[in-house]
């Protein structure tokens, strides 16, 4: 039996997405049938909610709100770091638009953002560990990152303190491994869209990032033994980054300015490439500006396939950034 569907609608807003839609599909056996039905224009997928058998002929327009089923999920890893729990917040804030997810390191950081269900406990550097928070999921926002600590005996007030990477935190081992582990999982379970933090300076190898513990962080330069420097000629982060560009999976890739704690969403945003940024006066941006641009990554298709770098202008220099789809608009580069 052959159906051939007419189908009209329009979509309102208000607390949630609102669609209507009118379905008549006309069978072989003149009967018609009408059907609700939900398109989520970001992840290009439909829900069917309920099917109205009629003999003869009906039309009629249905209203719903769509279900947590048409929400996409999204999955933040390094959910306990200074940006990723303002990711995870504002996900959780937005609950009409989003169904949010942590993973996190440890016990004691899923406590830190709440210790929800929803928060997972897993290593990056380890694919199994991490295979049950992305299943299911839409979108993956990467904001996990090696971390350097201050090497013990250090004194700040009497000199400029040294710094050390834990064992098996290494750049390579976080930044590239544990980065690329979670494109290759997220591959494997269907993920639609990943968005990946990371910073400015991979173009520079005197970028300070790349002195601390000898980790270069950016450029991939660590110290072996007091003896000797191995210097890769790769660059952890952008290692990665350039694995995802390769995966086929649509991306976002944003390259931050230096990081601040101050509140977002009172500056005008500005994107750049290869580092121009840097040697201007606005090289800098708030970690809330940051989650918010993660947020609406999602929510464009300009935003996808693109890689940039991320800054703003001083409080009250030009105008706070609203139109995000105007913003993505602006990024030509892929990589």
């Amino acid at each position: 039996m052959s159906i051939e569907p007419l189908i009209m609608g329009s979509v309102s807003s208000g607390s949630g997405p609102l669609l209507s839609f009118t379905c008549n599909h006309l069978s072989s056996s003149s009967s018609l049938h009408s059907s609700l039905l939900h398109y989520n224009s970001s992840f290009d997928s439909f829900s069917i909610f309920k099917i109205f058998p009629r003999k003869k002929s009906f039309r009629g327009v249905f209203v719903a709100m769509a279900s947590d089923l048409s929400k996409p999920t999204v999955l933040i890893t390094g959910a306990a770091g200074r940006t990723g729990q303002i990711v995870y917040k504002k996900l959780k804030d937005r609950s009409d638009q989003f169904n949010g997810k942590g993973l996190v390191r440890t016990s004691d950081s899923k406590q830190t953002i709440g210790g929800a269900d929803d928060v997972f406990i897993g290593d990056i550097r380890d694919t199994d560990s991490i295979a049950p928070a992305i299943q299911g999921i839409d979108a993956l926002i990467i904001l996990t990152s090696a971390v350097p600590k201050m090497k013990p005996g250090s004194d700040p007030a009497r000199e400029k303190p040294e710094f050390i990477f834990e064992d098996g935190a290494y750049p390579e081992q976080v930044d590239w491994i544990g980065q690329k582990n979670q494109i290759d999982v997220a591959k494997a379970a269907g993920v639609k869209h990943i968005v990946v933090v990371g910073s400015m300076g991979g173009t520079n190898p005197n970028h300070p990032l790349n002195s601390l513990a000898n980790g270069n962080i950016l450029i991939g330069k660590r110290k072996l033994t007091s003896l000797a420097i191995v210097t890769i000629l790769q660059i952890w982060k952008r290692k990665a980054e350039q694995y995802l560009a390769d995966s086929g999976i649509p991306y976002t890739i944003i390259r931050a300015g230096g990081l601040q704690d101050r509140p977002g969403g009172v500056r005008e945003l500005i994107v750049g490439k290869d580092d121009e940024l840097l040697e201007t006066e606005t090289r800098t941006i708030s970690r809330a500006d940051v989650a918010e641009v993660c947020i609406q990554a999602l929510q464009f298709e300009e935003a996808q396939f693109k890689a940039f770098d991320l800054a703003s202008k001083p409080e009250g220099a030009g105008e706070p950034t609203t139109d995000f789809k105007a913003l993505f608009s602006k990024i030509t580069t892929r990589f």
